[in-house]
């Protein structure tokens, strides 16, 4: 019996091997959104940064090489198979002031006032208790430090609805089915900002940007990535007839080639960066 999608890890066996089927492309892709996390952290020289939710490695890998050759990122995930290419992409660039830790968002195992600033990109949607894991983070954080975040603006958009928007057509069914993990939590204006400041930050701020969302590759490559790393569609993917699919496909793949070029597939993405101070 399969898992309802409240319940699917995010490390999943799917997940996994699609993460490392497309790093490089995946990489490439999330680049300018990475970028723009980064620089809306302001990281500083000496400072002491967590990554919250890392998976793969990013932020974290990008605020260490930016801290070099002071300061220390710590990265934390639930997923130890994710957490496996994160350490071997650090090591790959030679970095020797971050390390990653297996644990939970709502019971991090770190000592109170440890980290100068933390960052979570497109992380605290998926937290199964929001106020709970956004208090925990402000535990770990000295006073005055910074939490910033970027998640997805809204589902009606030109990527979602080049991908599983199409899906969706045809299934006759939500996206997100109630209960199931939900990228789109907090794409309402001023969401995110509420939620830090219940769960006690101050000078809460907020913005929706426009960050390019360009695979590097073909259309029907990035489709195969998209139904491969997209865990909270899974119960609508799984529920879309056997019979559907060639149409499906065919509308999913003339859409995205309407967004290709000489050098990859091209949207700008719209996202939600947020932050708060403990």
């Amino acid at each position: 019996m399969a898992l309802p999608d409240s319940q699917i890890p995010w490390g999943a066996p799917y997940r996994l091997i699609a993460a490392e089927k497309w790093k490089a492309k995946s990489a490439a892709m999330g680049i300018p959104l990475t970028e723009t996390l980064v620089e809306f952290a302001q990281p500083r020289s000496g400072m002491q940064v967590l990554d919250l939710a890392t998976g793969t490695g990013e932020p974290a890998i990008s605020l260490a090489q930016r801290l070099t050759p002071t300061g220390h990122v710590s990265g934390v995930d639930l997923s130890a198979d994710l957490l496996a290419i994160a350490e071997k992409r650090a090591q790959q660039r030679g970095l020797a002031n971050i390390s990653f830790h297996q644990g939970d968002a709502h019971e991090l195992p770190f000592p109170d006032q440890s980290f100068d600033l933390a960052t979570c990109r497109f992380g605290v949607m998926f937290f199964a208790d929001v106020d709970k894991a956004l208090r925990e983070l402000r535990r770990v954080l000295r006073p005055g430090a910074q939490a910033c975040f970027v998640v997805w603006g809204p589902f009606d958009q030109p990527y979602w609805q080049a991908t599983m928007g199409l899906v969706v057509k045809h299934a006759g069914e939500p996206a997100i089915m109630p209960g199931g993990q939900d990228p789109f939590r907090f794409a309402q204006a001023g969401s995110l900002s509420e939620a830090l400041r219940k769960a006690g930050f101050s000078a809460t701020t907020e913005e929706t940007k426009a960050v390019p969302w360009n695979w590097p590759g073909e259309p029907e490559e990035l489709w195969e990535y998209a139904r491969s790393v997209s865990v909270p569609f899974r119960a609508m993917l799984d529920r879309v007839p056997e019979e559907k699919w060639p149409e499906i496909e065919a509308e999913v793949h003339a859409a995205l080639r309407r967004q290709a070029g000489k050098d990859g597939v091209h949207f700008d993405a719209l996202v939600v960066m947020a932050s708060g101070t403990k």
